[in-house]
């Protein structure tokens, strides 16, 4: 940063005294002077410095200027040399403190904890609280399906609220159920039953949740099937299939642990090679259940892995084999050819097998989960079916639809995370759980 200071060369030449001495306190690095015309009576800057002001002038010819008279340079400043400080006396030690916060920051408080904590306990007798019972698989199943039963039951209050069933309540209905995901036909056959039955009556949402929970027990009745294990062959060789995501691995180590309780004697095979954290996965179900667990480093062939598998299982005398397999598109044909080469292979050494293959349907797919019962059931001839995650959607009555279409048993469906929360399939539960009923 430096100073600079500006005259003009007239008002220069009537203040010079004025100019020294602010030139001389002021130092400025720099001083800019410039011709201007003064004005006729200067203004005073102070009214001690002006000095009497000189008669005007008329113009003369041209002339040099006359030469300034230097102007001596400012005499620098003395600088006064520093006093000699005497040294701080060192600061006293001060224990860290908490900084500024809520009260329970402060020392104070913290002090007052400490000695809470300090203080011998107190003898009050605490009550053990009872542990909740475990509710039963209805109400597993209900509480699973609650949003689904709700999403279906709000819009069916909607519908009806004791008004006379006519042809426009009854269109209304069933565009409701479609979009439930019940599938056309169960709800062509709801709204059939309602326009025979109660046509031109008052109709509440109670009285259409009956008809409801009538009907899609009907389409669900034939396609309760619990997965039946044929003894006669040992072993019962079960192939888990599925998109990615849907739960196979989970599964698996689920039906494990069940079949461990009925005292059979069950082996695994991790035949998802493409991921790492399946074969892990497999492994922990295998410590929990006792069940040993054919595995090979990721990346390893699958038909591979279920042929010494099998051969393994066979010679040991297994009850069960349950063969995992990686999740994959039902429209990646690359990858479905993978799965059929599996199968191939297993058929090398059982002919019969695999005795049962299983495709695992996530519930929060919706209208996708078709496709998939189309597409596997094709290319890897699946004979049942396990709905997994049905407590996490609104729109779990895609089973309904797809029970009614292909009509493959239905063997277990999942609510939860827990062993517990696969159940064999039970259609008198769903139908009574979906359509809102206790």
């Amino acid at each position: 940063m430096f100073t600079l200071a500006t005259w003009n060369i007239n008002s220069v030449r009537l203040r010079e005294g004025l100019v020294a001495r602010l030139l001389t306190e002021e130092a400025p690095d720099v001083l800019c002077l410039q011709e201007c015309k003064s004005p006729v009576e200067p203004i005073p800057l102070t009214p001690e410095a002006v000095p009497p002001a000189p008669e005007p002038v008329p113009e003369p010819a041209p002339a040099p200027e006359p030469e300034l008279e230097p102007i001596p340079a400012p005499e620098p400043k003395p600088v006064a040399e520093p006093e000699t400080q005497p040294e701080p006396e060192p600061a006293p030690v001060v224990e860290d403190l908490p900084p500024p916060g809520p009260p329970e920051t402060t020392p104070e408080y913290i002090e007052d904890v400490e000695d809470q904590l300090a203080a011998p306990p107190q003898s009050v007798a605490t009550p053990l609280q009872p542990e909740a019972p475990r509710q039963g698989w209805f109400a597993r199943l209900a509480s699973g399906l609650k949003r689904s039963s709700d999403n279906l039951t709000s819009s069916i209050t909607s519908v009806f609220t004791k008004r006379k069933l006519d042809a426009a309540t009854l269109e209304e209905l069933e565009d409701v159920l479609i979009q439930a995901d019940l599938g056309i036909d169960t709800a062509t056959a709801i709204t059939e039953t309602l326009r025979r039955d109660r046509f031109d009556r008052d109709v509440s949402g109670e009285d259409v949740r009956a008809v409801l929970a009538t009907e899609v027990e009907k389409v669900l009745g034939p396609v309760a099937q619990p997965l039946v294990v044929d003894t006669s062959k040992k072993p019962f060789i079960i192939l888990m299939i599925g998109v990615n995501g849907s739960g196979k691995t989970t599964t698996i180590g689920k039906l494990a642990q069940k079949f461990a309780a009925e005292g059979k004697s069950v082996m695994l095979a991790a035949g998802d090679t493409f991921r790492a954290a399946a074969i892990e996965q497999l492994q922990v179900w295998g410590q929990r259940t006792g069940a040993p667990v054919i595995a090979k480093p990721a990346g390893a062939d699958a038909s591979g892995l279920a042929f010494d598998a099998v051969t393994q299982a066979k010679a040991e005398g297994r009850d069960i084999l349950i063969i995992d397999t990686a999740g994959r598109l039902q429209n990646r044909d690359e990858l479905m050819n993978e799965l059929e080469k599996v199968i191939r292979v297993i058929k090398k050494v059982e002919p019969e097998a695999p005795h049962a293959t299983l495709l695992t349907l996530d519930a929060t797919t919706g209208q996708n989960a078709l496709k998939q019962v189309e597409i596997f059931g094709k290319r890897a001839g699946v004979t049942g079916l396990v709905m997994t995650k049905l407590d996490g959607t609104a729109r779990g009555g895609i089973l309904v639809a797809i029970a009614k279409q292909f009509g493959l048993p239905v063997h277990f469906i999942g609510v939860g995370e827990g062993v517990a929360d696969l159940e064999p399939f039970e259609a008198k539960d769903f139908a009574r759980a979906i359509a809102g009923q206790d």
